[in-house]
């Protein structure tokens, strides 16, 4: 009986959140490891399905640098990363559109359908969601960044009561164009703007920002965060995360969350309790 009256507590513990955000979009950017796990692929369908159930709108922007890679090495493809993006030829292109939007899209629809959930998979050349132009096609070939986001298809997924899954690659302004690879969690922050979403959460391989000490930031705001980055506690990896989580908030995003994509059920705990699980920026 005390098990069962636990249970009960932890669901009036989550309802004033599930009120609170009812009807509200939620961007996932899903990557990393959470992205490589069986186990933890499970659960992320579980808690996409659970949000959509109690009234939420996920729209989960989906990475795959790790399986894209691994596909360029096994047709012996040549890839290289200039400050950590990459480096998109003509046939790098073709097989990251093949990886994301044939393979990993596709996936996820299905593990989603797996968990009793209604999906659609869709990439940015679907409609022109997503249109780019060349980051610095020199330097980068057929890598993007993102001009203009048409929100109607994804807005019309959701009023279908399904829940979109969008893969990052973006339309060329030219008919024929092979199209743009843009970095998932920029395309997560843009999709997060146009959509007017409340929250954008960018799922990691790490527990979120990290101090000197290595210990987790909870909170912090764009100017505690600008100054993290200037005097280097953030760096690497984590520097374009926390870029496009400052960019959703200044597009109208209320938060940003960097969270753990590690640990089970980290969207759940961020969304639904008061302590969280990973950092929280605001303005």
């Amino acid at each position: 009986m005390k098990n069962k009256i636990e249970v009960v507590k932890t669901l009036l513990d989550a309802l004033p959140f599930i009120k609170k955000f009812h009807n509200e979009k939620i961007v996932i950017k899903y990557g990393g490891s959470a992205q490589t796990s069986e186990e933890l692929k499970r659960q992320f369908a579980q808690d996409i399905v659970l949000l959509h159930t109690v009234g939420m709108k996920p729209i989960i922007v989906h990475g795959g640098g790790k399986s894209i890679t691994d596909l360029l090495k096994d047709l012996g493809v040549e890839t290289k990363f200039v400050d950590g993006q990459r480096v998109t030829t003509k046939k790098v292109m073709r097989i990251a559109e093949m990886v994301l939007s044939g393979e990993i899209n596709k996936e996820i629809v299905s593990l989603l359908s797996a968990q009793g959930g209604k999906a659609i998979g869709i990439s940015g050349k679907d409609a022109n969601f997503l249109e780019a132009t060349p980051k610095d096609f020199e330097n980068f070939g057929y890598t993007g960044t993102i001009q203009n986001v048409n929100p109607e298809i994804v807005d019309n997924i959701i009023d279908d009561g399904f829940v979109p899954v969008v893969a990052p690659i973006a339309t060329g302004s030219k008919i024929g164009h092979p199209g743009f690879n843009i970095n998932a969690d920029l395309a997560a922050s843009k999709v997060a703007i146009a959509l007017e979403a409340r929250k954008v959460l960018f799922l990691t391989d790490t527990p979120g920002v990290l101090d000197k000490n290595m210990n987790l930031i909870s909170t912090l705001d764009i100017q505690q965060t600008e100054a993290l980055k200037a005097d280097g506690t953030i760096n690497g990896g984590m520097v374009p995360k926390v870029d496009a989580c400052i960019e959703a908030l200044r597009g109208g995003v209320k938060k940003a969350h960097i969270i753990d994509g590690r640990v089970e059920h980290s969207m759940l705990l961020e969304i639904l309790t008061s302590s969280g699980v990973g950092t929280c920026i605001e303005l």
